[in-house]
C-alpha cells in the first residue's frame, strides 16, 4: 500500500442518488417523510415495549433491540442524506466518512444477528414452551443482544480500518449517498483484494450464520405448528412467524446482494437503489410489519392512546 498518498485525501464528495437537479427537492421531501416515519415508528415501538408490562417478554425485548438498531441506523445515514439533497457541494470529511461507515456497518451486522436471535427465540417458544422462561432468561437475553452488538462492532472495526488504509489518489467523488464499503473500494487506487476477501469472510460469515440459524429454527418450528390442535393457537403461531420471516427476507435478501460479490460485478446505480431499500425503507417498515398483525402490540398501543387521551 502507498502510505504517502493517505493524507492527501482529506474529504470526499457524496454524489447522492441522482445528479438531476429537478429531482432534489421531491427526493428531499420523500426521504424526509421516510426518516420521520422511521423515527416515530421505531421510537414508538421502543417506548411501547418499555412502558407496557404485558410486553416485557423476551420476544419484545429483542424487537425493542431491533427497533433501537433501526433508529440508530436511520440517524447515522438519514440526516447527511437529507442535507445533501439541498446542498450544492456534498462534502464529507475523511473522519466523518469513517465514523459513518463504522456505525452503519456495525448496526447492519447487529440487526442481521438479532433476526437470527429472534428466530431462535421463536424456536424455543414454540418447540419447548415449558422450558421457555428458563431457557430465555433475562440474563441470557441480554447476553445474546450484547454478543450481537460486540460481533457487529468488531466486524465493522476491521472493515473500516482496512478501507481507510487504502489510497484514494485518483478521485474523491463517492458515487453513493453515504460512506459504504463497496463504493469506497471502487474509488481506491490500491489493491483491494484483501478487503474483498475479508468482506466475504467476515460479513459473509455473519450473514450466512444468521440465515442458517433462521432456516434451522424454522425447520423445527413449522412441523411443531402443524401439530398444534387448536386452529386459533396455530394461526397465532403462524402469524408471529410470518411477520418475522417477512423482515428476514427483506433484510437478508438485500444484504446478500450487496456484499457477497466482488467489486468487478459492482454496478453503482443499481446498488444505490438496493442501498435505499435496506438503509431507508426497511428501518421504516419493520415497526409496521411487527405491529399491523400483532394483536398484543395493537392492544398496548390502544391502551397507551386511551390513557393519554384520558389524562389530557
Amino acid at each position: 500500500m502507498e502510505e504517502g498518498n493517505h493524507s492527501e485525501m482529506t474529504e470526499f464528495i457524496l454524489l447522492g442518488l441522482t445528479d438531476q437537479q429537478e429531482l432534489q427537492i421531491p427526493l428531499f421531501i420523500l426521504f424526509l417523510l421516510i426518516h420521520i416515519l422511521t423515527l416515530v415508528g421505531n421510537g414508538g415501538m421502543i417506548l411501547l415495549t418499555t412502558i407496557d408490562p404485558q410486553l416485557h417478554t423476551p420476544m419484545y425485548f429483542f424487537l425493542r433491540s431491533l427497533s433501537f438498531c433501526d433508529l440508530c441506523y436511520s440517524l447515522t445515514i438519514g440526516p447527511k442524506m437529507l442535507v445533501n439533497f439541498l446542498g450544492a457541494r456534498n462534502s464529507i470529511s475523511r473522519t466523518a466518512c469513517a465514523v459513518q461507515m463504522y456505525f452503519s456497518v456495525s448496526l447492519a451486522d447487529t440487526a442481521c444477528l438479532l433476526l437470527a436471535v429472534m428466530a431462535y427465540d421463536r424456536y424455543v417458544a414454540i418447540c419447548n414452551p415449558l422450558l421457555y422462561r428458563v431457557t430465555m432468561s433475562s440474563q441470557f437475553c441480554h447476553l445474546l443482544v450484547a454478543g450481537a452488538c460486540a460481533l457487529g462492532l468488531v466486524d465493522s472495526m476491521i472493515h473500516t480500518c482496512l478501507t481507510f488504509r487504502l489510497s484514494f489518489c485518483s478521485s474523491n467523488e463517492i458515487n453513493h449517498f453515504f460512506c459504504d464499503v463497496p463504493p469506497l473500494l471502487v474509488l481506491s487506487c490500491s489493491d483491494t483484494r484483501l478487503n474483498e476477501v475479508l468482506i466475504i469472510a467476515f460479513s459473509g460469515c455473519i450473514l450466512l450464520s444468521s440465515v442458517a440459524t433462521i432456516f434451522l429454527s424454522y425447520v423445527y418450528i413449522v412441523p411443531t405448528i402443524l401439530k398444534i390442535r387448536t386452529t386459533e393457537d396455530q394461526h397465532k403461531a403462524f402469524s408471529t412467524c410470518a411477520l418475522h420471516l417477512i423482515a428476514v427476507l427483506m433484510f437478508h435478501g438485500s444484504q446478500l446482494f450487496m456484499y457477497l460479490r466482488s467489486t468487478s460485478r459492482y454496478s453503482m446505480e443499481r446498488d444505490k437503489l438496493v442501498s435505499v431499500f435496506y438503509s431507508a425503507l426497511i428501518p421504516m417498515l419493520n415497526p409496521l410489519i411487527y405491529s399491523l398483525r400483532n394483536t398484543e402490540v395493537k392492544d398496548a398501543l390502544r391502551k397507551a392512546l386511551n390513557k393519554l387521551l384520558t389524562n389530557s
